[in-house]
């Protein structure tokens, strides 16, 4: 099995960072960590003037939290630390000052909806079914649920979040403002990310980093909200019912 890893790679001002863990793309601590920190390097990169935010292989995108770690969670501020790094990822994206193109090639589960929903401007396949799965095992999409409502309105987060044994489709999720765009297969979708990403690179950065200002206003103060939430979750994971149940998950 490949081991977890978090790579960047720039070419012709176009950086692409990709995360990747064998258990189908899930988002343990140290990968959480890697990806924050990638995410402000490249921002703070004069070479770069776009990011892609892809994942490694072919099927699921993310499966949000590690359960793993999850389990191994036994005390509220170990809890707290382990949620902050949804946050800290989420908090990277607003903050950079360059456009992140999201590239979604299957389904996308809790975190994962969070990260995709941080983007700028995201792609995805058809097969990029998404699911906030966190009411099932006792929490709730405390961290990723103002990224979430800011793509889909509450109205479409809390849907997802209440419903949350049911993966929604692409097209669901399409009309709903978190994908731009749908495409029939990972190849499709590549060619028009490559092409997508290249045209931004002939615009004025100055002028998309006012813009990305722009568009991020009124998520000032997700440094002490996410912060918050993180709390909340972290004293929710360590519920006897969140313990039962991630039980039966081990």
């Amino acid at each position: 099995m490949t081991a977890p890893y978090v790579k960047s790679t720039t070419q012709e001002a176009v950086t692409t960072i990709e995360f990747f863990h064998p258990a189908h793309n899930s988002l343990p601590g140290n990968v959480l960590s890697d990806l924050a920190n990638a995410i402000k390097k490249a921002g703070n990169d004069d070479g770069c003037k776009v990011i892609i935010l892809k994942s490694g292989g072919d099927r699921t995108f993310c499966a949000g939290a590690s359960f793993k770690e999850l389990i191994a969670i036994d005390d509220e501020k170990t809890g707290e630390v382990f949620f902050s790094g949804f946050a800290n990822v989420i908090n990277a994206m607003r903050k950079c000052p360059k456009f992140i193109i999201g590239r979604v090639q299957g389904k996308t589960v809790g975190g994962g909806v969070g990260v995709a929903s941080a983007t700028d401007y995201c792609f995805a396949t058809k097969f990029a079914a998404i699911k906030l799965s966190e009411l099932n095992i006792g929490i709730g999409p405390f961290v990723v649920g103002p990224a979430v409502e800011r793509k889909l309105g509450l109205s479409g987060m809390s849907q997802i979040a209440i419903n949350a044994n049911e993966f929604y489709p692409a097209e669901w999720a399409h009309q709903n403002g978190l994908f731009a765009e749908i495409f029939e297969s990972t190849e499709a979708m590549d060619e028009h990310v490559s092409a997508f990403a290249k045209a931004l690179t002939q615009y004025n950065p100055e002028a998309m980093k006012e813009m990305k200002k722009m568009f991020w206003t009124g998520c000032e103060n997700w440094d002490e909200l996410l912060a918050e939430r993180a709390k909340i979750s972290g004293r929710l994971v360590l519920s006897e019912f969140t313990k039962e149940t991630l039980k039966r998950f081990k």
